[in-house]
């Protein structure tokens, strides 16, 4: 398995290393978000293919490095519950969603050797170790919670942290990013009337709560199979504003899978209530966000990701009513996934730039 991490981890290491680029620890930084902007669209890709027990143990696939290995244990798997989580196609799907993950964690890992070494030898403040190994102790508890996912049955509590937990290395990785081009940024840039800076600093952290808290529920709707559980837009359950939903059930955190706290089967109203209540708190994740946009737009250093996260809103939008009316498409649905990403992407570098941006009397 560490072999395997190495040599997926190899491609973009030496891309790196044989990059033109003056910088190439920022460059490290950059080409890590790309790769986990990636691994979390593949992971919605293992989610909703219910690929994620295609191996029903960890790290390996029944004790051994891939599939092809594992080819006679997956094989009877597979003949006993044809169309059950154990198949070829998902144990390749779940493996090589693995096989990134670890690659991301030597990519961070990379990232601290080299702050170690460069801090020691330099003391240069661009590679102060702490935030790399801040990044590694957070990969490291994502990969515990990867653990977890398989070995408690894809629970969905635990499935919608691990969910949370690699949207927020993408943050924490893009904040890292935005560091390294701040670093490299030329000194005695006009500044931002602080009084528009301060403004712009609350809307984006406000923001951030939004979106988070969307997130959850849309993990939460994603870990409980819950998204088809309101057939039309923009009501639900027969044509009603309010349906019928079972907040109690639906929302009760730790319990398995498709079941209550009790062990009986969750009720259909139940997976209505976690539909409803993503849907409509996309209504204020639209408006907060919008109006951040607006105001971010009119301060050039934010433009570009204002302008992002405008354009995802929309894109959000469009393929979540898709999702509903297409009857759930892969494609669209990884789709809305990538869009998630993308915003926690746009709004982490908005949260920065308003951060460390230049303030003016």
């Amino acid at each position: 398995m560490a072999i395997t991490a190495l040599i997926v981890a190899l491609l973009p290491l030496s891309i790196v290393f044989i990059s033109k680029d003056v910088n190439k620890y920022r460059k490290l930084v950059w080409i890590s978000v790309f790769i986990t902007f990636d691994l979390i669209v593949f992971g919605a890709f293992t989610r909703l293919t219910d690929s994620g027990l295609g191996c029903p143990d960890w790290p390996g696939c029944y004790g051994l490095a891939n599939p092809f290995l594992a080819h006679e244990e997956i094989r009877a798997a597979e003949a006993l519950m044809p169309t059950g989580p154990v198949t070829m196609f998902k144990a390749w799907v779940e493996m090589i969603h693995r096989y990134f993950a670890m690659a991301i964690g030597v990519l961070i890992m990379a990232m601290m050797a080299v702050a170690w070494y460069r801090w020691r030898r330099e003391r240069k403040a661009g590679y102060h170790p702490g935030y790399p190994t801040l990044l590694f102790f957070f990969v490291c508890l994502q990969g515990a919670f990867g653990a977890w996912t398989v070995t408690l049955k894809l629970q969905p509590v635990i499935v919608t942290i691990h969910l949370l937990l690699g949207m927020g290395l993408l943050a924490l990785l893009t904040w890292f990013g935005g560091k390294q081009d701040h670093a490299m940024m030329p000194s005695g840039q006009a500044g931002v009337p602080a009084p528009v800076l301060r403004r712009i600093r609350w809307l984006a952290v406000l923001s951030g709560v939004v979106v988070f808290v969307q997130l959850f529920l849309g993990g939460w709707v994603s870990t409980n199979y819950a998204t088809l559980a309101c057939m039309e837009f923009p009501l639900c359950g027969g044509g009603k504003v309010i349906p019928e939903m079972d907040f109690e059930h639906g929302f009760h955190l730790w319990r398995e899978l498709g079941k209550t706290k009790a062990g009986h089967y969750l009720p259909f109203s139940a997976l209505t209530a976690i539909h409803w209540v993503h849907r409509n708190f996309a209504l204020v994740v639209f408006l907060v966000l919008g109006y951040t946009c607006w105001r971010a737009w009119r301060v050039p250093a934010l433009r570009k990701p204002a302008l992002g996260i405008a354009v995802v809103l929309v894109l959000q939008f469009l393929t979540g009513v898709a999702t509903i009316y297409l009857n759930f498409p892969l494609t669209i649905a990884v789709l809305h996934n990538a869009g998630a990403a993308l915003l926690v992407l746009f709004l982490t570098m908005v949260n920065y730039r308003a951060s460390f941006s230049t303030p003016t009397p």
